[in-house]
């Protein structure tokens, strides 16, 4: 068994897949569920992102789609940051990128400063959860529904999907740059 890096470290995996992706808990609490399998999606896309270059990263391969595995990561950093630092954490914080929903790709931005920013973002909201009780709730801060109460399960519960969501596109961006399947 191996201690995951969710921000709880009395909460063991399952171990990992031989690529090196954390296998969820397949018993276990609640909380221990939903973080498992997000982190699980978590090192899913990065991995997506393995052993590409640049102009490969940049390839929107999915015509007419101008979604790339590169704005992938970005939007997800967003996310990250919209999920626990906007709406769990009411704070006021700027966006991650200055195109704010990541997509817009820059020339002078590679993946490594996208990962150094995606990981950073995982490990501020990893932060901010540490030790909250499921039933803790933040505002939502978007329209339609700005102000309205969202709890830490549900934010949970929508990472997990928007993770496995943008995946799934990732999963055929990578196909089409170099064939690459299952990961």
């Amino acid at each position: 068994m191996t201690t995951d890096t969710s921000g709880d470290p009395s909460r063991d995996t399952s171990g990992a897949l031989p690529d090196g992706r954390p296998v969820p808990p397949l018993t276990g609490d609640e909380r221990s569920q939903l973080l498992g399998w997000l982190d699980f999606h978590r090192a899913t896309l990065e991995a997506k992102c393995a052993g590409l270059d640049d102009e490969q990263l940049r390839r929107a391969s999915a015509e007419p789609s101008t979604l790339t595995l590169l704005g992938l990561v970005q939007h997800l950093a967003e996310v990250e940051r919209t999920w626990f630092q906007r709406v769990f954490a009411g704070l006021d914080v700027p966006p991650v990128f200055e195109e704010g929903t990541g997509y817009a790709l820059t020339p002078e931005r590679g993946l490594d400063e996208v990962l150094t920013a995606w990981r950073g973002e995982v490990a501020r909201g990893r932060e901010l959860i540490a030790g909250r009780s499921l039933e803790d709730t933040g505002r939502l801060v978007d329209p339609p529904m700005a102000g309205l109460e969202v709890g830490l399960r549900w934010v949970l519960l929508h990472l997990v999907e928007e993770y496995a969501r943008h995946n799934g596109h990732a999963d055929i961006l990578r196909e089409r740059i170099d064939g690459v399947t299952g990961v």
